[in-house]
Formats: C-alpha cells, sequence, structure tokens
C-alpha cells in the first residue's frame, strides 16, 4: 500500500529492513534463554555502565541537558545518572554521547565499523517516555523485554549493513548507520506499520550524512565522541516525522543521479551478506578492559604482557615492531602530534607505548597530564606499523573475524623480547567464558564512580536475574539509575 504522493514502490533494500523491523519473532528467538537475549542483556547491561562513567567528564557533560535552560517536558524522558527530564530527541542524543564517549562500549567490525550500542540513545529514550506516558494515563508500560528485542533489531540493521559495505571507503562515517537502524526500530516501537517504517528508513537516505573528518588527522577532535548522540538522536526524529504522516522517497537509493547510490556510494547498490536475524548481537564484541578503539585491543593486551619485561629498560628500547590488519593501518596508525584525547584513544601506537609504560590503560590515560610524559612521544617515534597480510585476511573471514596484533621490542644491547602476538580479544565471541564475568565486573566498576555500594549491588542483581528484567517496566529500569542527587 503506497502513502499518498509516493509515486513507486519502496526499493527493496529499505523494504527488507521494514519487513525484518516489523515481523513478530517466533517462539524460537524470543525466548530470554535464547543467545541473542542473553548477549542483548549484556549489551544494554554494558552501555549503560559506560554511559554512568562518562558522566565523570566535564567534557562530556557539559553538552547535556535541554536545549534551553528551564525546559520542562510532562512525562519525558530521563538521562541515567542524572536529573535531566528531557523531550525524548534530546535525551536521545545525551543518553548516546554518554554511552560513546570514552569509547568504551561495545563494538562490530566487518567492512565498515561501528557501535550498535549507539542506539541505545534513541532507543532507551523513546521507550522510557512512552513508558512515562502511558503511565500517566493509566496504561501498562512498556517492558524491557521489548527494549531487549528492539536492541537486537538494531544492531542486525546496522551490523548488517557493515558487513559488506564499507561506508569509510566513500568518507561517510558509520554513524549513518546508528541513524539507520535507530529511525526504523523506534519507528516499529512508536506503533508503526511496515509502510511507516520504510518512510523513515527512505528519509534516512536522503538525510545529509556525517563526513568521516573528525575522526581522521588531523582534524580529529570530541565530536566524534557526540557523533553517535546526534545520529542516534535524529533517528528517532525521523521515526517520529515518519508517525504523524511524513511521505517517504521511494527511490532514495536508486534514484537516477540524484538517489544515494549515485551521489553518494559510486553507483554501488549494497551488498547483503546475511538475511537479518539475530547475528549481530550474538557477535558482538565487547571492550571488557580497555576504553579504546577496537583494532587496537589485541595490540594493548600484547603490550601489557611486555610490561614486566620492559619497564625498567624503557631507554633501552631500539625499536618496537607492531603487526596489524590493514583497518588499523588505516583509521588509527598515527605519527606526530596528537591534537587531544579523542585523539589519543585512536592512536595505536599511543596505545602500545601507555601499555608498555604503566602496565595498564583507562580513559585518564588520554588526558592531557599523561599525554605530557615525554617517553609516550619517545616510544612512539621508534614503533615501526605494519599490514600482515594474514592479519587481514582473518579479519574479513566471516568464520573467524579475528582482531589480530602482534607486539615485539627490540634492545639496543641486541636483545630482543618475545614476539607476543593475539588473534581474538577478550571481547571477542570466542572468549565468552573468560570476558562475561569481568564485564560484570567492568559494569559494577563504572556505576560506582556514581552511586554507593548497596545501589550497585541492586543494579548488578537485576541484570544477573534474565526473568526479573525482562518483566521490569523501562521507566523503572532508568529510574534505578537516576543521579543519588
Amino acid at each position: 500500500m503506497r502513502t499518498v504522493g509516493e509515486t513507486g514502490p519502496f526499493d527493496p533494500e529499505i523494504e527488507a529492513i521494514a519487513d525484518y523491523v516489523v515481523a513478530d519473532r517466533g517462539p524460537e528467538t524470543e525466548g530470554l534463554g535464547t543467545e541473542a537475549y542473553r548477549m542483548a542483556r549484556y549489551c544494554l547491561m554494558d552501555a549503560l555502565g559506560c554511559a554512568i562513567l562518562a558522566l565523570g567528564h566535564p567534557e562530556c557533560t557539559r553538552h547535556l541537558g535541554p536545549l534551553v535552560a528551564g525546559t520542562v517536558v510532562p512525562n519525558g524522558a530521563r538521562v541515567p545518572g542524572t536529573g535531566f527530564c528531557l523531550d525524548p530527541v534530546t535525551a536521545a542524543f545525551d543518553i548516546g554521547a554518554a554511552i560513546r564517549w570514552l569509547d568504551y562500549n561495545d563494538t562490530f567490525l566487518a567492512a565498515e565499523w561501528g557501535h550498535p550500542s549507539d542506539n541505545l540513545g534513541g532507543l532507551l529514550a523513546v521507550t522510557d517516555w512512552q513508558s512515562r506516558t502511558r503511565r500517566a494515563e493509566g496504561l501498562a508500560s512498556i517492558k524491557v523485554h521489548e527494549l531487549l528485542d528492539a536492541l537486537i533489531r538494531a544492531y542486525e540493521v546496522q551490523g548488517c549493513l557493515a558487513l559488506e559495505n564499507g561506508f569509510n571507503r566513500v568518507g561517510l562515517d558509520h554513524v549513518l548507520l546508528v541513524k539507520l537502524a535507530t529511525a526504523a526500530v523506534a519507528t516499529r516501537l512508536l506503533g508503526g506499520d511496515k509502510n511507516a517504517v520504510m518512510r523513515a528508513v527512505s528519509h534516512v537516505f536522503v538525510d545529509g550524512h556525517s563526513l568521516r573528518t573528525y575522526r581522521q588527522a588531523p582534524n580529529v577532535g570530541p565530536r566524534k565522541s557526540w557523533a553517535a548522540g546526534d545520529a542516534t538522536s535524529r533517528g528517532l526524529w525521523l521515526a517520529l516525522m515518519s508517525r504523524k504522516g511524513e511521505p517517504g522517497c521511494p527511490g532514495a537509493l536508486s534514484a537516477a543521479r540524484f538517489g544515494f547510490y549515485d551521489v553518494l556510494f559510486g553507483g554501488r547498490p549494497f551488498r547483503l551478506q546475511r538475511e537479518y536475524g539475530s547475528y549481530i548481537v550474538e557477535h558482538i564484541l565487547f571492550k571488557v578492559v580497555f576504553p579504546a578503539e577496537f583494532h587496537a585491543q589485541t595490540a594493548a593486551e600484547c603490550a601489557l604482557r611486555l610490561y614486566p619485561e620492559v619497564r625498567g629498560r624503557v631507554s633501552e628500547v631500539e625499536r618496537i615492531e607492531i603487526a596489524t590488519q590493514a583497518p588499523a593501518l588505516c583509521i588509527i596508525s598515527k605519527t606526530g602530534r596528537l591534537q587531544n584525547a579523542a585523539d589519543r584513544d585512536h592512536c595505536l601506537e599511543y596505545i602500545v607505548a601507555v601499555c608498555l609504560l604503566y602496565g595498564e590503560l583507562s580513559a585518564r590515560h588520554y588526558e592531557d597530564e599523561v599525554a605530557a610524559d615525554p617517553r609516550i612521544d619517545a616510544l612512539r617515534d621508534r614503533m615501526v606499523v605494519d599490514e600482515d597480510p594474514r592479519y587481514s585476511r582473518d579479519y574479513l573471514d566471516p568464520e573467524k573475524r579475528a582482531i589480530p596484533n602482534a607486539v615485539q621490542v627490540f634492545f639496543r644491547d641486541g636483545g630482543r623480547s618475545d614476539r607476543i602476538e593475539i588473534d581474538f580479544p577478550l571481547g571477542h565471541p570466542r572468549r565468552r567464558a573468560e570476558a562475561l564475568p569481568r564485564l560484570v565486573t567492568k559494569f559494577r566498576t563504572n556505576v560506582a564512580t556514581r552511586f554507593p555500594g548497596e545501589r550497585v549491588d541492586s543494579l548488578t542483581a537485576i541484570f544477573e536475574d534474565p526473568e526479573r528484567l525482562a518483566a521490569l517496566a523501562v521507566d523503572e529500569l532508568v529510574d534505578r539509575f537516576l543521579s543519588p542527587a
């Protein structure tokens, strides 16, 4: 059924997204015991913990709050860890920016890179706002189970399009996919049907899109930390527009000369490696220990293993050899001056140097005080970074999706360290058993920066009880994360 003003069927790629987003999930996929829901629960827990941790950083909190001071929004969406009560679009920006700020939330890597939990900015804001509105009208709130289902779908839309389509290759930033996934899934959460989802998605593709400029030297800056908040809030805005009946653009992708493919994608249509299901959330990558760009995670692990041997011999280091994958060379291998914390947490050499010097890596290591240590740049100057073709192949292999790095230190007296090589980082699906208990510890550590021990215990207990969490109303869950002040 066509919407008034639309002149033809929607592009099949848009229709496929809508079919997936509005489809009922069968009993074999909707149970709390499935791997998809198990991982969705950890994704929600981890993202909220990352958002709470970010609130300790003034560079983040200065972006948060109402656009106009004193704005009152009845039944507005709340921002975890704060006292803000906002319209859902503004709340989506705040939540998304906080989740993403420290580069500590989950990741999915393929032809395109990205962070699917960025979508929680919009999804949490809209379900919290709807829940509070419904409660005020005497209706039932949305349950967390529905939020988890929405999370699975948003992860899938973003990740499946990332598998074979490198938006970075044409200079576009991956947050385009956040805008897309949020718009599609939020439209469904707002009660939209397939046609409404297609209208919202079509407007995503004709929208303006972020360039990767703010992620690449010499223009790296804090925008990369709020770009996800911007994208998820815009996606929610487009979903709200669609629910008001805004007509779509059926040929947004394929229109000759003026469509997305011809204007921004070199005339190439999207390639889809697999049908939409729950693959992405089941294969999500967690940043369990290091708040750092994911292509450097195994390099950090390698460097930490070498720390005991190197820490007393830093002045004797002649060179450091790093073998890595092609994407790391493209986006995080940097020489010369690093401008700010946002630049440093996306520098492979800086991350390795800090791990070799300090034996740890946290968000504070990217700040100016630590970056002033002259030994960091001295070690960076002695690093040689090369691509290992095997690493690049294994990175793209759908049966492996490895993120390998190797580090070896050479000393002036002719000695050398072992060559430490790690293919799969701690947050990889192949290391789930090792990682998940530490992910819970990470959550506890993060929320303890804002809440007392009793609250930390209570929040942790909720996420460790799948049935209790799923049955909880979204607004009740958010209330448990509100600032103690």
